[in-house]
C-alpha cells in the first residue's frame, strides 16, 4: 500500500474529516485511508503520543493532518475538537464518531461507575461531537456523520451488558439523526463491525481471563473464518464517507464476516 497521502484524485479530495479514537485500531486505519484518498484529517484521541504518530505518518507522506487531544466524554473537549479542526483545516465535511470502550460483564457484575463510563464514551460522545459538528456542516451545505456501533448493537452478547446497551443506542441515535438532518443534506450512518483485531479486542480476552490466542480463534468462527482487520472497517467508512453512498442514510452497515448471517 502506498505511503503517499497527497492524492488530489482521491474520492475524498478536498474534504476534511474528524476521527475520534484516531490513534489506534479502526480509527488509525481510517485516518490513513482517508488521507490516502485525499482528505485532510483531524486525529482526535486522548493518547497524544500515538495520535501524533498517526499525524506524522500522514504529513511525512505529503498529506494534511492535525492531532487534537480530546476526551470525548467532555463537552468542552468536543467543542474544541470541532473548532480546532475547522480553524486549522478549513472546514468539516466528515465526522467519524469511532471512539469506544468495552467492559465484559453482566448487569450483576457491572459497577455503576463502569456503566456510566461505557455509556459516556460510546454514546454521549456521539451526541456531543454531532451537536457541535452539525451546525458547521449545515452552514456549509451538508456533510457526513459515521458512527461506530457493533454487531452487538443489533443482537445481544454474553457478559457485555453495558456495551450492548451502548451500541444499541448508537444504532438508534444514528437513525434519529438521519431523520432530523436529512433536509440539511447531512447523511448519518453507522457501521456494525464484528470482532476486529484491535487492542480493544485483545483487552476483552484479558477482562474475561482467557488466553488471547484461544479468544481470537473463537472469534474467528464465522463464515469467512477470520476476524476483521481494522482496514476492513476503514473501507466501509470510506464507502459511507464518499459519493458512492450519496443516497444512503440512516443505515446500520454490518461488516462482520457473516457472523450475524444466521
Amino acid at each position: 500500500m502506498s505511503n503517499k497521502f497527497a492524492n488530489s484524485n482521491g474520492v475524498l479530495a478536498g474534504k476534511v474529516a474528524l476521527i475520534t479514537g484516531g490513534a489506534s485500531g479502526i480509527g488509525r486505519a481510517t485516518a490513513l485511508l482517508f488521507a490516502r484518498e485525499g482528505a485532510a484529517v483531524s486525529v482526535a484521541d486522548v493518547d497524544q503520543a500515538k495520535g501524533q504518530a498517526v499525524v506524522q505518518t500522514i504529513t511525512e507522506g505529503g498529506g494534511r493532518a492535525i492531532f487534537v487531544r480530546c476526551d470525548v466524554t467532555q463537552a468542552g473537549d468536543c467543542r474544541r475538537a470541532v473548532q480546532q479542526t475547522v480553524g486549522e483545516l478549513g472546514g468539516l465535511d466528515i465526522l467519524f464518531n469511532n471512539a469506544g470502550i468495552i467492559r465484559r460483564a453482566s448487569v450483576l457484575e457491572t459497577s455503576e461507575e463502569d456503566w456510566d463510563r461505557v455509556m459516556a464514551v460510546n454514546v454521549k460522545s456521539v451526541f456531543l461531537l454531532s451537536k457541535y459538528a452539525i451546525p458547521v456542516m449545515a452552514q456549509a451545505g451538508g456533510g457526513v456523520i459515521i458512527n461506530t456501533a457493533s454487531g452487538w448493537g443489533l443482537v445481544g452478547g454474553h457478559k457485555a451488558a453495558a456495551y450492548c446497551a451502548s451500541k444499541g443506542a448508537v444504532v438508534l441515535l444514528t437513525k434519529a439523526m438521519a431523520l432530523d438532518h436529512g433536509e440539511q443534506n447531512i447523511r448519518v450512518n453507522c457501521i456494525c463491525p464484528g470482532d476486529t483485531d484491535t487492542p480493544m479486542l485483545r483487552d476483552e480476552a484479558r477482562q474475561l481471563g482467557e488466553p488471547s490466542e484461544d479468544f481470537l480463534a473463537e472469534a474467528a468462527r464465522r463464515p469467512l473464518r477470520r476476524i476483521g482487520r481494522p482496514e476492513d472497517i476503514a473501507q466501509a467508512a470510506l464507502y459511507l464517507a464518499g459519493d458512492a453512498s450519496s443516497f444512503v442514510t440512516g443505515t446500520a452497515l454490518v461488516v462482520d464476516g457473516g457472523g450475524l448471517a444466521g
